[in-house]
């Protein structure tokens, strides 16, 4: 990992991104901690055009995105064309729909759809890139769902694994991570803690997963993009993606 694959996700302060003029003075926080790219998700309805050159002005790589579902369903053409402007690689779907958890029925025929708009944005030299939560881990005919869509998906479908939920599913961060590999070009890296018996979101370095193993995993596997994510933060958002981006550093080349 070296240090300007490390990227931000918006998401993480999705409360600071609602108008372009927030968005504006995050981005310029987000650049002051050290990051040189950022994953776009959980902004306010801002213009395209108006992201990208706010993520200029800051010298900021879109590296990635989360686009809602029913968009690569419907609008997969304007999804490319915001992709291409932005020159982003990775379209990012953030959670499977609810519709589609209804067991193995329900996985494959998500694997069917994501198969078929993979296809179509590789002809675009865009990547489709699927996030896990942790109910993914339910097994199904003997295995966990995540394995169902690794195995039923076209190799043009990605996947963008979750530490966190990972292990919050009971399973390996760096045995999927290696499962998945030649697969994930964009990985989220949080941590988790124990606080009261309960699991928590934390700072990477401040919980209990095996860095130096999970980012070795991650270089073996081809991993392009290093982006840090905290959906939950105990006080200041950009301090959480500071402390991060500090431990990160620490073990980036």
């Amino acid at each position: 990992m070296k240090r300007n694959q490390i990227a931000a996700q918006l998401y993480t302060v999705r409360g600071f991104t609602k108008t372009a003029e927030e968005l504006d003075a995050a981005l310029g926080k987000i650049k002051a901690i050290g990051y040189e790219a950022v994953q776009v998700s959980g902004i306010g309805p801002i213009a395209p055009e108006t992201v990208l050159e706010l993520c200029r002005r800051h010298g900021l790589t879109i590296c990635a995105t989360h686009v809602p579902f029913d968009r690569l369903l419907r609008d997969l053409e304007q999804v490319i064309e915001v992709h291409r402007a932005w020159d982003c690689r990775y379209a990012g779907l953030g959670s499977m729909p609810e519709a589609y958890r209804t067991g193995l029925e329900g996985y494959r025929e998500m694997a069917r759809l994501l198969s078929g708009i993979g296809a179509k944005l590789a002809e675009a030299g865009i990547e489709l890139i699927y996030h896990n939560h942790k109910f993914e881990f339910e097994k199904m005919a003997g295995k966990p769902g995540l394995e169902w869509l690794l195995e039923l998906t076209d190799a043009r479908v990605g996947f963008e694994l979750d530490t966190y939920w990972i292990q919050a599913g009971g399973a390996d961060p760096v045995k999927w991570i290696r499962k998945a590999a030649g697969r994930m070009k964009v990985v989220h890296l949080k941590d988790m803690a124990i606080v009261g018996d309960a699991q928590r979101f934390a700072e990477i370095g401040e919980g209990n997963l095996d860095w130096p193993a999970i980012l070795e995993a991650c270089r073996d596997a081809g991993v392009e993009w290093y982006v840090a994510e905290q959906d939950v933060c105990p006080g200041d958002p950009f301090e959480s993606l500071a402390i991060s981006y500090r431990a990160l550093r620490e073990w980036a080349e």
